[in-house]
């Protein structure tokens, strides 16, 4: 069983100081910040490129090069707040049913985690966001993280000598849902590597993105494609509740200030049709996190999880795996009574145990030589188990998923002249391809011969960026209910 109570802590230990680190592909960010008296003081920050990726190197050289980028700009703060790249997390929308009792909740989102996941559900931690509609429907994010990306993360930064207390998703901090009171808001995140996007609405987050193919590279400069967060957000949009769509009236852009007012000129014609008033965010509201920022703090993840932390505030997705320690558990199970109680039940337990041990250590005996025959069974077994616990989430009749990458894979030139970097597959229908080709023709071949296929009852268009080989190439189409399959 997945623990889901650990979502959002109920009380948080306060702290004075704390460093905020921000981590998106090999770009780390930090802040350190400090509380003064009812205000949040800037102490030290950097902005540092990682030559070592924390997922595949080892842990104590990935420490070592975070320690003496903390060292050159002084950073003495051992706690801190990271913010989690975004592409580490899978997520899953839950439909909660009308008039579950609250203390089921927890135990129906684990297996809707269990049933959303395409991933084996031990390897993966979890953290969910609820939203409630004014008709009083509930939903709930469901957000998956690796538990193996986690534990490598924290083992670099023991390494670095820092002691991690809240692992999150940043954009949570930069538009909390609670700053939308009147409805719901989209945040549009510029990072490194790909814009986030992040819709808010009911009290929670209801869509959380890694936009990619959103924003390239080329001789050291960032090119935005406008269009394509636009095509995203469309989309992301129609897949929420329409009560909560309409809902929506605002789209906030955080991120370098060119880049930013690039992207809300774009958005400001390509959905103005949707009655989105579109908003680049260059500073913190006052009061924002319950103390007074300084005028000209930049508005960033690495800050904003930070001062989140310094108010008191819990995450929306907190994503550290909880240490607890066995002392601890026994003790908030009982309370000062029942633990005298529970100390007279142990000391009649042990005399008796005492006392039986010669009877136990006969009986060991019998058992051992029970198990030695049947132990080839029970490895037979637990294997079958495991399959069956490994499989289950990929178990469909219709194998529409597969169904549809095979087709895929036989429109696609065998010469590799077109080849598809991602292939993106939303509720088994909804299908957004990227690649590259060597020239435009190739692509438009593919794409006009899966548009003629009886499977496919809605093809878009065929977005081809750059002017020489190799081309990236975007396409989407939707994959019908009644083609053969």
């Amino acid at each position: 069983m997945i623990n889901l109570s650990h979502l959002k802590p109920a009380s948080r230990r306060s702290l004075s100081s704390v460093l905020g680190l921000a981590l998106e592909g090999s770009r780390l960010e930090g802040v350190v910040l400090r509380r003064t008296n009812g205000s949040l003081q800037v102490q030290e920050t950097f902005s540092v490129s990682l030559s070592l990726d924390p997922l595949t190197a080892e842990a104590e050289l990935v420490g070592r090069e975070i320690r003496n980028h903390l060292d050159a700009t002084e950073v003495r703060e051992r706690a801190c707040v990271v913010s989690l790249p975004l592409k580490w997390a899978l997520t899953t929308q839950v439909d909660i049913p009308p008039q579950m009792p609250e203390e089921s909740v927890a135990e129906f989102l684990q297996l809707e985690a269990e049933r959303g996941f395409h991933a084996d559900i031990s390897t993966l931690h979890f953290a969910a966001s609820r939203i409630r509609l004014a008709s009083g429907k509930q939903q709930a994010l469901l957000v998956g993280v690796p538990k193996n990306h986690l534990t490598l993360l924290e083992e670099a930064l023991a390494a670095a000598k820092l002691k991690p207390i809240s692992f999150t998703l940043g954009i949570t901090a930069l538009q909390p849902p609670a700053a939308g009171q009147s409805g719901g808001v989209v945040a549009l995140a510029i990072g490194e590597t790909h814009v986030a996007l992040e819709i808010t609405g009911g009290g929670g987050v209801a869509a959380l993105r890694a936009l990619e193919g959103a924003l390239e590279s080329e001789g050291g400069k960032k090119i935005l494609h406008t269009e394509v967060v636009a095509r995203e957000t469309r989309i992301t949009l129609g897949q929420l509740p329409p009560e909560l769509r309409e809902s929506i009236k605002h789209v906030r852009i955080f991120g370098p200030r060119d880049l930013a007012q690039q992207l809300a000129d774009a958005l400001d014609l390509k959905l103005e049709t949707l009655g989105l008033k579109t908003e680049v965010v260059s500073r913190y509201s006052p009061g924002q996190f319950g103390a007074q920022l300084p005028t000209d703090a930049p508005v960033g993840i690495a800050l904003s999880i930070a001062a989140e932390r310094l108010a008191g505030r819990a995450p929306e997705f907190e994503l550290l795996p909880p240490r607890v320690s066995a002392w601890r558990q026994m003790a908030a199970r009982y309370s000062s009574g029942k633990l005298r109680m529970a100390g007279v039940v142990a000391a009649v337990v042990l005399v008796l145990l005492i006392g039986a041990f010669g009877f136990q250590e006969w009986q060991l005996s019998r058992y051992q030589s029970q198990w030695t025959a049947m132990a080839p069974k029970v490895t037979q077994l637990e294997t079958l188990n495991n399959q069956i616990h490994r499989f289950r989430p990929w178990y469909d009749d219709s194998m529409r998923a597969l169904a549809i990458l095979k087709r895929l894979s036989t429109t696609f030139p065998e010469d590799g002249s077109v080849s598809a970097k991602t292939i993106e597959i939303r509720d088994l229908n909804s299908v957004t391809c990227t690649g590259t080709t060597k020239d435009r023709t190739g692509v438009i071949k593919v794409f006009e011969e899966l548009r003629g296929l009886p499977e496919i009852s809605e093809a878009g268009k065929v977005n081809i960026r750059g002017n020489k080989s190799p081309l990236q190439f975007t396409f989407d189409f939707r994959w019908g209910q009644g083609g053969k399959e």
